[in-house]
């Protein structure tokens, strides 16, 4: 696990790759980043009717226009995913970028997601219905990975058949997989296959809490994932930790007045940032700006410069 407290980026894959998308990968590498991921949706909120490519193809090409940067989505979910297919883009990819992809996994959410492939007629799965299929679709997965020869599996959602993906990946004995759960469920699937773990907060906190709130509740989350490491024979700090932005009262303009929250000065990012290292985060992913600026994602840093800045003069603060 790391001992230092990391910054990454997460960039909506909204620009066409030859009208700014390319260059905003770029950007983050020669930034400094530690990993630039990206959504893997099949459309996403407001940005549905709006310009939205797949996550694997640009990640492939992120890959081919960089040389440093860890790569990744955040997160994947069995709403539209298999685990052969996705297994075999997946040492692709790993191949393409030289080793450099994280998987960002969970179970998925009751987005446009989750019906795009139902007939009008079949409801959404459950929330325990997706929590299902998420726990057998990891396991399968995982394997998949570590065995390139030819795997055979049974099981109640999914099959394999001689499934190959010889050579296996880059990275050995798989890639690295960032379970995002707050449930516990997930947390015992993190504890168990994760190399590190993912969470946005209490959703139930983003309209109403403060932010001290949802530190606790975080910080309750964290113990949380330690219980289901015990339970797993693995000790919690082997799992990085990581925090995607946006999602907790502090980023909620109703609730900050317009004022930024913690992208209203570096001082305000670094001190947030902070409260989460002092409970055991190692990684605090932003999002980058997105092209109609904050007014239509709030997630997201408001504008190039103010994202720069937080990105280089708060990288020197945190490592001091």
């Amino acid at each position: 696990m790391s001992t230092t407290l990391r910054l990454s980026t997460v960039i909506l894959p909204v620009r066409p790759w030859h009208e700014g998308g390319r260059a905003q990968w770029q950007r983050a590498e020669e930034l400094g980043l530690h990993a630039a991921y990206t959504y893997d949706h099949l459309a996403w909120r407001a940005f549905r009717d709006r310009p939205w490519f797949g996550a694997l193809p640009t990640l492939t090409a992120a890959a081919c226009a960089t040389s440093r940067l860890r790569l990744g989505t955040l997160v994947t979910s069995p709403n539209f995913r298999h685990p052969v297919t996705l297994a075999k883009e997946l040492i692709s990819l790993d191949d393409i970028s030289g080793g450099r992809i994280t998987l960002g996994i969970g179970a998925g959410g009751s987005g446009f997601d989750a019906t795009t492939l139902r007939r009008g007629d079949e409801p959404p799965w459950t929330p325990r219905e997706r929590a299902d299929r998420f726990g057998e679709f990891l396991p399968l997965l995982d394997e998949l990975l570590r065995e390139p020869a030819g795997l055979t599996r049974e099981g109640e959602y999914y099959a394999a058949t001689e499934a190959r993906n010889v050579p296996g990946c880059a990275q050995l004995p798989r890639l690295p997989f960032a379970v995002a759960a707050t449930g516990p469920r997930g947390l015992g699937l993190a504890a168990r296959y994760g190399q590190a773990w993912v969470t946005t907060g209490n959703p139930k906190l983003y309209d109403t809490g403060t932010a001290a709130e949802s530190l606790d509740a975080v910080h309750d989350q964290v113990a949380r994932l330690g219980k289901a490491c015990a339970e797993n024979d693995r000790d919690v700090d082997d799992l990085d930790k990581i925090l995607l932005t946006g999602f907790t009262p502090e980023f909620n303009p109703d609730l900050t007045g317009g004022r930024g929250g913690p992208f209203a000065s570096v001082d305000a990012f670094v001190d947030f940032a902070g409260r989460y290292a002092e409970i055991g985060f190692t990684e605090i992913v932003i999002h980058a700006p997105v092209p109609d600026g904050s007014p239509a994602f709030p997630a997201a840093v408001a504008d190039e410069k103010r994202f720069e800045q937080i990105v280089t003069q708060g990288l020197a603060q945190l490592a001091g």
